[in-house]
């Protein structure tokens, strides 16, 4: 056995075969990857091979009559050095002597040790993990029950590479790509946490994508330069949306960067008009953020404070009420995206508004990277020298956000590059 580090193909795994001895095991070194060297004695069993150095004895075998249909199993044995190379031969020999009678070692085990459903699991993983928004488990239940849901019921060892292949291609038919790399995400992490309580079980994804099966590839929607789009989707607000509470949801996301759902739920609670700040509880992130309040903001927020007085009782204390709503406010507003499109002439959807705010931020003003971060409340880079300088003040996001939100003002006049704008503005 070589020790050479570089990780085996899937296919140079399978033909890695060696009688299994307490010298050999010992001369198996670590890769990047965990592999497995297999006997050439006793067809189904083997060592894997951990990054660590860990070495476990296992068997594998396939469950009942059906051959190579049959679901394959995977019992671990013990680890190397607590257990010697002839004693996990024995007891591999015994495990396939009851495969070889008809029975099913590690369902009789999985009884006895009650591995989890996935439905338990999924429960499970949702309860130990960190604090969630709700809508963020809302989708992750939709998720399960819709694409997984005729597996939740089914123990997890019954769920096996080939049958997570067949739903990832079914679902990449239909509703699509998108949903098939969360289905399998979702299921991936479930698995992660009982593969660590009992140890002979196998995640199926990660035995999939070991194999070769791989997530499609994210494809991002990508924005024209801001100079270019932002006066076409000024027009589009203006000729497109009727509504003055719409088009100013619209606008606030344009001038702060925020996600719909930040958007639509604001609250007047959460609105400080003497400090100039708004204040956002739920996040994606999960951190509160501040955002100031500049001239344009506070424009917006005049003229629906105005309308909250006219129609006191009707808001329900929301920023962006609607009456035909159920909540009492805007509940759902991406229907306009194509009609802004069409009559801006450039195409629209309300997640290009932050989009376009952080390309602002970056490539138009050159702000710090931190502060940019901080302003749209993207998670804190891991770098330490950018820690130490990203504690900005409220006035130094204030002055970075005003200049952000004067810079696509000028844009959408149409207005040069940022010198030439600066100079254009102290013309007499």
């Amino acid at each position: 056995m070589s020790g050479n580090s570089a990780i085996p193909s899937a296919k140079l795994v399978a033909r890695l075969r060696m009688t299994l001895t307490a010298r050999t095991v010992d001369t198996l070194q670590p890769r990047d990857r965990p592999y497995i060297a297999w006997d050439d004695r006793l067809t189904g069993f083997g060592v894997r091979v951990h990054p660590s150095g860990l070495r476990s004895y296992l068997v594998n075998y396939r469950a009942g009559d059906r051959g190579r249909k049959a679901p394959n199993r995977r019992i671990v044995i013990g680890r190397h050095g607590l257990i010697t190379a002839d004693q996990a031969r024995r007891r591999a020999r015994e495990i396939l002597g009851r495969v070889a009678l008809g029975e099913d070692p590690l369902a009789d085990r999985a009884r006895t040790r009650s591995i989890p459903t996935l439905r338990k699991a999924f429960e499970n993983w949702l309860a130990v993990g960190p604090r969630r928004r709700d809508s963020t488990v809302a989708s992750y239940r939709r998720t399960v029950h819709k694409d997984l849901g005729d597996w939740l019921d089914r123990s997890l060892d019954e769920i096996d590479r080939s049958d997570v292949e067949r739903r990832f291609q079914e679902l990449t038919e239909r509703p699509g790509w998108v949903q098939a790399n969360a289905a399998m995400k979702l299921l991936g992490a479930i698995y992660r946490r009982p593969c660590l309580d009992f140890e002979e079980l196998r995640n199926p994804v990660e035995h999939w994508r070991a194999a070769g099966g791989r997530l499609h590839p994210r494809r991002r929607r990508r924005i024209q330069p801001p100079s270019e789009v932002l006066p076409c989707w000024n027009r589009g607000f203006e000729t497109a949306v009727r509504n003055v509470v719409v088009r100013d949801a619209f606008r606030f996301g344009l001038y702060t960067g925020m996600r719909l759902t930040e958007v639509i739920s604001l609250a007047w609670t959460q609105v400080d008009m003497a400090a100039m700040t708004v204040r956002i509880e739920d996040t994606k992130n999960g951190e509160p953020l501040d955002f100031p309040v500049t001239r344009q903001l506070a424009a917006i927020l005049r003229r629906r404070l105005a309308e909250r007085e006219r129609f006191a009782g009707e808001t329900r204390g929301w920023v962006f009420p609607s009456k035909d709503s159920a909540s009492g406010r805007l509940e759902s507003i991406q229907h306009l995206n194509a009609r802004i499109g069409e009559a801006g002439g450039a195409r629209f959807w309300f997640h290009a508004l932050r989009n376009c705010f952080i390309t602002v931020a970056d490539r138009e003003l050159m702000l710090p990277t931190s502060l940019t971060k901080r302003l749209v409340n993207h998670a804190p880079s891991p770098d330490i020298t950018q820690g130490y300088a990203a504690d900005w003040t409220m006035e130094q996001l204030r002055d970075a956000a005003q200049g952000i939100g004067d810079r696509i003002d000028e844009l959408i006049r149409g207005a040069g590059p940022p010198h030439e704008a600066a100079s254009q503005t102290a013309l007499p």
